[in-house]
């Protein structure tokens, strides 16, 4: 009886904005995000490895969308935080790699140079609260001449997160933009170690305290290896830190999406610990209540064969419209979204 009450309560108190949610949501379509998908996952880019010319064609790739949106620059005319960090960590996955193994076991602790793209957009009364959604826009780079394009592994987060970005500016340009502001992130370094996520956590551009919520989208491009249909996606971490985020992702898919939600990975024993393999794990650090969507391995993962033509769009699409009406509620709503109360 008790669980019946609380979802009849947050099914009432969801803002509907006179359905302006689903107005707003149905602008993001399958040919936008193949055209960018396209793009990002080209040989031109050379699989985006962080610090080499096509992780910063990507970055000025996504920066110029952010632009022809109508997304001004952050700060000093730049949308980029532009980070320089020591990772060893080596990610070349050919059977014939030549790297010594000394350098594989302890890494070369390089620098490595890069850049998350920032589209902030301001909210109005409830402006100083925030809401992210972030993508890693990074690969595996190439290898003499195999490129790793990283399709799903993440272009496939990474278009969701860019058009999830226009449709809240199409609804701004029309008097409805989010009350909340929100900060659509591309980070880079995330194959190197979740570098961008936690340069950013470790240098905020916004308060972490006013940091209502992080959406993080990394592969929803693919039917994964333990499932034979499209219509799911595996969520994780939404009731880590806030029950009653988990209850309005719930109420939200319910009500407007009806994907299969699926918390195989939420386990606390997970054996995959993928609640600490991606990008919201540094916020979820820092006490920031986050939802990983993710479609789980398969069998292209991390290798050459990760390739556009193997994308599946509307799924992209069915789920991309599930976090855009996801976060259009966290920014709308009257309170901001409770976290869990600690145990004694």
């Amino acid at each position: 009886m008790k669980k019946i009450i609380v979802i009849l309560f947050i099914g009432i108190s969801i803002s509907s904005f006179s359905q302006d949610n689903i107005k707003y949501s149905e602008t993001i379509i399958v040919s936008d995000l193949e055209k960018h998908l396209i793009i990002l996952a080209s040989d031109s880019l050379e699989g985006r490895e962080t610090g080499k010319p096509g992780q910063k064609m990507a970055a000025d790739y996504i920066m110029n969308h952010f632009k022809n949106i109508g997304i001004p620059p952050y700060i000093k005319k730049s949308y980029y935080q532009k980070f320089k960090v020591k990772s060893g960590r080596h990610l070349c996955k050919c059977d014939d790699c030549d790297q010594n193994l000394v350098k594989k076991i302890f890494g070369n602790k390089n620098k490595i140079k890069g850049e998350n793209v920032l589209g902030y957009i301001e909210g109005t009364d409830l402006k100083d609260e925030l809401i992210i959604v972030t993508a890693h826009y990074d690969h595996l780079g190439k290898h003499d001449s195999l490129i790793f394009n990283g399709a799903d592994d993440d272009a496939s987060g990474t278009v969701a997160a860019i058009e999830i970005a226009e449709a809240f500016m199409i609804a701004k340009k029309e008097g409805q933009g989010p009350r909340r502001s929100l900060l659509v992130m591309a980070v880079s370094g995330e194959e190197k170690g979740l570098l961008g996520s936690k340069y950013y956590t470790d240098h905020p551009i916004y308060p972490l305290e006013n940091t209502v919520a992080n959406l993080n989208i990394d592969m929803i491009g693919r039917i994964g290896d333990f499932k034979d249909n499209p219509n799911y996606v595996y969520l994780i971490g939404a009731d880590r830190l806030s029950q009653e985020l988990h209850n309005i992702s719930e109420q939200i898919n319910k009500e407007y999406i009806g994907l299969e939600l699926d918390y195989t990975f939420n386990e606390e024993d997970d054996p995959n610990r993928y609640y600490y393999r991606s990008d919201h794990y540094n916020f979820a650090k820092n006490n920031i209540p986050v939802i990983f969507y993710f479609n789980g391995i398969h069998e292209d993962y991390h290798k050459v064969t990760d390739t556009v033509e193997k994308i599946d769009f509307d799924k992209i699409q069915k789920i991309t419209r599930l976090i855009f009406l996801t976060a259009w509620e966290l920014a709308n709503r009257d309170e901001r979204i409770k976290l869990n109360k600690k145990e004694n």
